[in-house]
């Protein structure tokens, strides 16, 4: 693989902590959710990683669109990460892609949508590793 970009976040406290970037960009309060125990009032990696799967989604649907020249109007992308309990002891994430492109025929957009999925790394990293469920909104 040719590196075209590289960065890093620190993370102290755990799921309780403080996670920033090695550029200062970011940088937020990390609680876990009541759901798992936490008291909740911050961000947690699954909204985290939810925010980063969405953004990086509709970038590749986008690019897919641009590259195939086919004409779209506004998009948006909703991730919705469950994190649950494996049978093992172990925890284990899925995820749900609710995608919208506008301008184009439905069928044109699930074909975008497809493709997206094989051009995002976020799907290349979860494939084969967790369920991710596409819907065309």
């Amino acid at each position: 693989m040719k590196t075209l970009y590289q960065t890093s976040a620190l993370v102290s406290g755990g799921r309780d902590g403080i996670a920033r970037s090695n550029d200062g960009m970011l940088e937020v309060r990390l609680q876990a959710p009541k759901e798992l125990g936490g008291k909740g009032g911050a961000t947690n990696p699954e909204q985290l990683f939810a925010a980063g799967y969405a953004a990086c989604f509709e970038s590749a649907l986008r690019h897919v669109a641009r590259t195939q020249k086919i004409a779209i109007g506004e998009t948006s992308v909703e991730a919705t990460v469950g994190l649950g309990a494996r049978d093992d002891g172990g925890f284990m994430l899925d995820v749900a892609l609710t995608v919208k492109v506008n301008g184009v025929d439905r069928s044109v957009a699930e074909k975008l949508m497809e493709t997206a999925h094989v051009v995002c790394p976020y799907s290349h990293a979860t494939r084969g590793n967790i369920n991710v469920n596409l819907k065309l909104g």
